[in-house]
């Protein structure tokens, strides 16, 4: 499977952002991919406006959802990215969305807030209370994460353990002492530890680092970006996944169970 990985500065303007993702696709469905991968927040952010992301959230059927939908109804692929959802209560659900095919085809809630550092992302959101869905995308399984997700590993193995072969990761990541090197090392992590692919997507600009990677299910950084917006390709292969855990069967090795939401425990 190919993926683009599409590493750009949302704007405060929604229609400007839509511009840019829709070029990206364009160029992704150009490049032959089959997954294109976008960040967390790409409805619009302001650093000078802290209440933008609230004040710019559309419902899943509202207009940028559905250029989305359009742009992808005649092709064959898959885009993911994050966008703020008004769910009635005042505040809003962080939308990992997946289309394709001219169709929503999956949403996921994020389940871990960010509250910590400096931020605390509960004051305007409400968490997600299910786990993410696996989406097939040319073969493959791919489990969904958002950002702060990352720093949970029940999560990960969680959705390998369920089938996932990729993991993907929209991230909008903060810049401050030691997060570049927090970025690398989660995101090396998750991959190794589940013997997976990582496909992570962070925003660039003036408040967040970029550095969008894909890590490999022994640990290697295959592709990584810089701190500017851009475009990037790789190639996931089936035959690296199986290689991984026959040389590394920590899936297979393990002594603990299958990790569960709170809300599951004791059910069924």
């Amino acid at each position: 499977m190919k993926i683009a990985l599409g590493q750009f500065a949302v704007t405060p303007n929604w229609e400007e952002n839509l511009a840019y993702v829709l070029n990206l696709i364009r160029a992704s469905e150009a490049g032959g991919s089959d997954l294109l991968l976008l960040p967390e927040g790409i409805l619009a952010r302001d650093i000078n406006d802290p209440d933008i992301t609230a004040k710019s959230a559309q419902p899943l059927d509202g207009p940028f959802v559905k250029a989305l939908c359009d742009a992808t109804r005649a092709g064959s692929i898959t885009v993911m990215g994050c966008i703020a959802v008004p769910n009635g209560t005042g505040r809003f659900d962080n939308t990992l969305i997946v289309v394709r095919g001219g169709a929503l085809i999956a949403v996921y809630r994020k389940l871990h807030l960010y509250d910590a550092f400096t931020s605390k992302e509960s004051d305007k959101m409400t968490p997600g209370d299910t786990l993410p869905p696996i989406v097939e995308v040319a073969g493959f399984k791919v489990g969904l994460m958002t950002c702060y997700d990352v720093r949970f590993p029940e999560l990960a193995r969680r959705l390998v353990l369920d089938g996932a072969e990729i993991l993907v990761l929209p991230a909008a990541w903060v810049r401050g002492l030691g997060k570049e090197a927090h970025w690398e090392t989660l995101v090396t992590a998750r991959a190794l530890e589940n013997t997976c692919y990582m496909v992570a997507v962070g925003e660039c600009g003036e408040r967040n680092i970029g550095s969008s990677m894909v890590v490999d299910p022994l640990g290697v950084a295959v592709v990584k970006a810089g701190e500017a917006p851009v475009l990037v390709f790789c190639e996931v292969t089936h035959e690296r996944i199986a290689h991984a855990r026959k040389v590394l069967p920590v899936l297979e090795n393990r002594r603990f169970g299958r990790p569960c939401l709170k809300s599951e425990v004791g059910a069924g």
